[in-house]
């Protein structure tokens, strides 16, 4: 397993670190049986954890830290904090008030005394960046935390926090967590150049697409719509649909790059988001031994000039053939009041 450096943290980091959102009741329930997969895939030279307190809520942090007694020292971990942890409010979000509580309950559920990189996951437009910023801040003088990033910001807002760190002498977001796959290369546009810009670490997730680049499902042939990914996202999936066309034709080309490769197309999935020079680790998320197996196969593989070009032709850079998971949706275009006067002062107008 390679390393790299995790930004200017000095942290280094394997190539590709296990993520654990499947494991707990959303996907895997046998925590025993998890615990398993962590340990051999610290086995196999991983030594980056990725989770979150949301993932099954706070159940994937808890099966982490049993995995983790004993080999803590080894492993770098990390989490994320913001989702809604239960009901009512101030419950979730950026602000000091919930990421003081959230982050010793994350401590608490993986029973450690620190967190290697504790990231905002997803922006939180009611807070001051700079609010957020002083409390991660805080928590790393504290010693609660060693480093602090963000998961899937966009990237005027990845700007916005490196020059609200800068104005208030405040650490900085020292790594972003994007979406990126051989069908979603939208950030390599704009989030990935932003990231070298600030020499930030890029941990990236989804590398298969949802699920959609496992090989399960292929142009032509019939796609049960009731269960496995499918069922959670029908109009992911459904050949019917012409926005699914470009991506069932993709996976055609790409199949074809993969067998002149001589490897599957998860391999070659978990390959490419490592050959781009802004990537210091790809998250894959197994929820079976068997998955990890297969995954890791990619890890070995090492994408030359000839093959990337012909991605390049099957899927532009740059171009997403799916929004993936309806990131980077700003309340500017999703909550309606944003682009409306009220009435009184239409009326007044």
């Amino acid at each position: 397993m390679r390393h790299r450096v995790l930004g200017g943290t000095g942290i280094e980091v394997s190539v590709h670190a296990l993520g654990t959102m499947m494991f707990g009741a959303v996907g895997n329930p046998d925590h025993d049986d998890c615990v398993r997969i962590i340990h051999a895939a610290l086995d196999r030279g991983i030594n980056l954890v990725d989770t979150a307190d949301m993932y099954s809520a706070g159940e994937s942090e808890v099966i982490v830290g049993k995995a983790l007694r004993g080999r803590r020292d080894d492993v770098v971990l990390a989490t994320k904090v913001h989702f809604p942890m239960g009901e009512g409010p101030n419950r979730g979000g950026n602000s000091r008030r919930w990421i003081v509580r959230a982050v010793e309950d994350s401590l608490r559920r993986l029973d450690t005394d620190w967190i290697d990189l504790y990231q905002v996951h997803r922006p939180d437009h009611t807070t001051d960046v700079e609010e957020t910023l002083g409390v991660l801040t805080d928590l790393v003088r504290a010693g609660k935390i060693r480093a602090f990033g963000c998961s899937t910001f966009p990237a005027e807002e990845i700007v916005e926090a490196q020059h609200a760190a800068q104005r208030w002498a405040l650490g900085r977001f020292r790594t972003e967590q994007p979406p990126y796959s051989l069908l979603a290369r939208g950030v390599e546009a704009d989030v990935l150049p932003v990231c070298q810009r600030y020499g930030m670490g890029v941990l990236t997730w989804s590398p298969l697409a949802s699920g959609f680049l496992s090989g399960r499902y292929r142009a032509g042939a019939p796609v049960d719509l009731t269960s496995g990914r499918p069922a959670l996202t029908p109009a992911r999936f459904d050949p019917a649909l012409p926005g699914n066309d470009a991506k069932y034709r993709a996976v055609e080309g790409l199949v074809d790059v993969a067998d002149k490769l001589g490897c599957t197309l998860p391999e070659l999935a978990v390959a490419f988001p490592a050959a781009h020079p802004a990537v210091t680790s790809v998250i894959i998320g197994p929820r079976t031994m068997a998955q990890l197996d297969g995954l890791l196969a990619g890890a070995a593989l090492t994408l030359d000039d000839e093959a990337l070009d012909r991605i390049d032709e099957i899927v532009p850079p740059g171009t997403d053939l799916y929004a993936p998971d309806g990131v980077w949706r700003p309340p500017a275009l999703t909550d309606p009041a944003r682009r409306r006067r009220p009435t009184g002062d239409r009326a007044a107008a």
